[in-house]
């Protein structure tokens, strides 16, 4: 079971086509380019100033994308290819904080119900996380009707950055929180922007995916579990951690000792850090075996989950 797979429906797709501003979608090299960060649109209307006409050969600012983003058939086959019987999917970033929030609802309603559509016409082959309204009391309420009328919904995917950017460690994410564990739903935390990206733009997407995703996760994880919100929900609240934690298996112990000598930190907490973390679930998607061992060490094995990151790094 692949649980890290993504897809833009061809709703989102619509979406990202119509816009103006980051993030949208136009063509370019081999095909067309999402343009997600700021650095990117610059990029792209200097190359645009450079062609002439309707020429758009030269444009290869921002990510490739074709067909295997929303082709239900081409993630299949991919499936079969690697023996994969069964793959949830999930909207990739940038999800739907772009947008007012009134329309992120209805969007959301459409998109889920899209989802549930997909996965009921896949022959059993897939799942899904749905999303939700950058709004606790909005997002609850979609949550609700997930869990009531959409099977194939097993959860939801959302951004490290929390709802409308203001963190995972947000007081307002509490009921948001204790409604998902209510509803038996997974949390798929996910980076969205990622961190330091005034440092990475001449380097394409390399060190924004490679560092900004996994620092961003890194951060807003730790800040959630600082916050002690945790020790206001059932510890069966399901939360998955994308990209196998970024550097939190890795640094954990030197979060405990920091927490420990930290007495206004650690009067909050029932636990050390790491307690918290380990009750989460990560997935696999390391891509360096010294990284993924000590994930093993870290958690143990049962709660690893397999993933790809298609299409963004299939294997």
């Amino acid at each position: 079971v692949d649980l890290h797979t993504h897809v833009y429906l061809p709703r989102y797709m619509e979406i990202l086509r119509s816009r103006k501003d980051v993030p949208f979608v136009r063509p370019g090299i081999g095909g067309e380019r999402l343009i997600i960060l700021p650095a990117e649109q610059l990029q792209l209307e200097a190359q645009q100033q450079q062609s002439t006409g309707s020429n758009a050969a030269g444009i290869s600012a921002g990510r490739p994308i074709g067909g295997e983003y929303w082709d239900a058939t081409a993630k299949i086959r991919y499936m079969d290819r690697h023996g994969i019987r069964t793959s949830v999917l999930s909207l990739a970033n940038p999800w739907l904080d772009f947008l007012p929030l009134e329309e992120q609802t209805r969007q959301a309603t459409l998109l889920n119900d899209d989802m549930e559509t997909l996965c009921q016409g896949s022959g059993g082959r897939f799942l899904a996380f749905g999303v939700v309204p950058q709004d606790a009391t909005t997002a609850v309420q979609e949550i609700q009707r997930v869990a009531s009328e959409l099977p194939h919904v097993r959860g939801v995917i959302l951004s490290t950055a929390g709802l409308n950017g203001k963190g995972l460690d947000d007081p307002d994410m509490l009921e948001f929180y204790r409604e998902m564990d209510r509803a038996g739903l997974t949390i798929f935390l996910h980076p969205h922007y990622g961190v330091g990206n005034e440092h990475y733009g001449k380097y394409g997407h390399a060190l924004f995916l490679a560092l900004g995703f996994t620092f961003e996760t890194t951060v807003a994880v730790s800040q959630l579990v600082l916050s002690g919100l945790l020790d206001q929900v059932p510890d069966t609240l399901r939360l998955l951690l994308a990209h196998s934690g970024g550097a939190l298996p890795f640094l954990a112990g030197r979060l405990d000792s920091c927490v420990d000598h930290d007495a206004a930190v650690a009067q909050n907490l029932q636990h050390a850090p790491s307690v918290y973390l380990k009750r989460f679930y990560y997935d696999a998607v390391a891509y360096h075996e010294p990284a993924l061992q000590c994930l093993i060490d870290f958690v143990g094995s049962d709660k690893i989950v397999f993933g790809t990151d298609h299409p963004f790094f299939p294997p």
